[in-house]
Formats: structure tokens, sequence, C-alpha cells
């Protein structure tokens, strides 16, 4: 047997370049002001000054608001940190009384709040695992023990945390607690049957994540799909939102819609929902830890 020495020069990437390619990270930048002239050119000077390629860039004109929305992800040396690019790109954002953010390729924290559906939550599992959600899952939290068995199956730890009114205060203070914590980035309440107060939505304001049927406000109350079998409804829906201290009135990121007919009952339909809702969360979710929805007043807007 004949050995043949190799050359390293001969591998398909140099290793200088190897290297580059290495320390190469990838940044996010959201950004929201007033339209004016100007403004797209500082942003590509500014990173094209510090050798930053493009590699994805929405944004939306609001004519009607007078408002830019813009959504930038670009790479680079690892050399900078987001801390450094806020501290840098501030004499822009100043000039063009800018609301703006940089984020890195860390993955968003999740925790996941449950009652006793747990189809979103199971999506949601299956999503994570799969690497296609977007964001990391740390740990389920329940007033229930219905799902413990699912999401410690999944690794995850399970915090049993009844609600009572005696004890609601206590076990949304626990909540926060949980947060910070574990250095959680995003709350979602996967069917979470229970209404947060005034407090705790201020808490988490533009960092948690609400799931209902989008009958709301057409069929409010108990036994939604009942009501709706009674209309007759034609369409299955269901919407996500951000949660505010306005019970189900927070700027909606995103809806799925499905087609019925007559022939469905009652169960069928809340069957055709359940699988609404855990597209329309997943989405959410994953838009969200994609820095992807940039929150305008009571609305949103989502680069897809």
């Amino acid at each position: 047997m004949t050995l043949v020495a190799t050359d390293s020069s001969t591998s398909t990437l140099p290793q200088s370049e190897a290297r580059a390619e290495d320390q190469t990270q990838r940044f996010v930048l959201t950004l929201s002001c007033v339209e004016r002239a100007g403004i797209v050119q500082a942003l590509t000077t500014f990173l094209f000054e510090r050798g930053f390629n493009i590699d994805e860039h929405q944004q939306f004109d609001d004519g009607l608001r007078q408002t830019l929305h813009l959504r930038s992800a670009f790479s680079g040396s690892s050399a900078y940190t987001p801390e450094r690019l806020q501290e840098e790109f501030r004499p822009i954002a100043d000039l063009f009384d800018m609301k703006f953010s940089f984020h890195d390729q860390t993955k968003q924290r999740i925790l996941v709040m449950v009652s006793k559906f747990g189809h979103c939550l199971n999506d949601l599992l299956f999503r994570w695992r799969g690497g296609s959600l977007g964001g990391e899952i740390a740990l389920v939290v329940s007033n229930h023990e219905t799902h413990r068995a699912m999401a410690e199956a999944a690794g995850l730890p399970f915090i049993y945390l009844p609600v009572i009114p005696e004890t609601k205060s206590d076990a949304e203070r626990r909540l926060l607690e949980l947060v910070d914590e574990h250095d959680i980035d995003l709350v979602v309440l996967a069917r979470y049957m229970q209404v947060l107060s005034d407090d705790l939505c201020r808490a988490l304001e533009g960092r948690a994540i609400n799931i209902h049927h989008s009958f709301l406000p057409g069929f409010k109350g108990a036994r939604p799909y009942h009501q709706a079998y009674d209309r007759g409804v034609k369409l299955v829906g269901a919407t996500a939102h951000y949660v505010t201290a306005e019970l189900d009135e927070g700027p909606i990121i995103e809806q799925e819609v499905i087609r019925v007919d007559h022939s469905y009952g009652p169960t069928a339909l809340s069957t055709v929902g359940q699988d609404a809702e855990a597209l329309a969360l997943s989405r959410a979710v994953r838009w969200h830890c994609e820095h992807r929805v940039l929150l305008d007043r009571t609305s949103t807007v989502v680069f897809r």
C-alpha cells in the first residue's frame, strides 16, 4: 500500500478563510421611526463600514402613520456584540429618533404555561425538539398536574403552580421569580385558562403570547364551539396575540382559519379549532423568537 502525503493547501477552504468563516457571527437589527429620507442609507453605510454583509432585509413604510419599520439580518465579525453595536449605532438612532434593538444568535428562552388542554403544548414540544420553533423551551408551568408526564418525557422541568383566588397573587409572584431564575425571554400561554392580573400583564408586556379561538368576541363564555355549531359557522379559527391587561385585546401576531360546513358537530369543530390554535401559536412563537414581530401601538408588523 502506498501512502500519499497531502498538502493542507489543497483543502476546500484555505485555513485563513476557514478561520474567518468560523468567526462569522449573525445579528438582527429591528427598528421603527418616523419616515424620513436617508434612514436606509445610514443603516447600510453603518454596516458596510464595519465589514458586515446583509443577508436578509425587509421594511414596511406605513404611509397612513408616516412610520418606517425595518428588520435586517446581517453577518460579519464575531468581535462585535449586540451591546457594542447598540452603542456605536446610537448617534444614528438619535438623529432619526429611532426605537431599535440588536440581537445575536442566542435563542430566546421560553416558559410555557398550560392548564388541562395539551394540544398546543404538545405541538410546541414537537417543534422545539425538531429544531423549528426558533427558541428554547426551558420549563413548563401549570395550574394542574395533567401534563407533567408530557413535559418530563421531553426532559423539561414541570412546575405545578395551583391558582385559587386566595393564592393568586402569590402564584403570580412565584411565576415572575421563575422568569428571573430561568432567564426567560418569552412566556407562552398554551391554553392556560387563568386570567392574568393587570400587574402581571404589565410586568410581561411585549414578552407574553396567548392563544384563543377567534370566535371571540362573537362567542364569549363557556362552550364556544357549541355556540358556533348553533350558529352554523363556516370558518373555525384561532388568534395568537400579545398579552395585555385588556383581556384578549392585545396586538395580534397571527391568525389561522379553517373552512368547515354544516356536517361539523361541536366535537369536530373543537378538533379543527385545536389544529388552528396549534398552528397560529407556533408561528407566533417562532416569529417572535426570530425577532420578526415589531410592536406598533395596538398592532404589529410581522416580517415573515
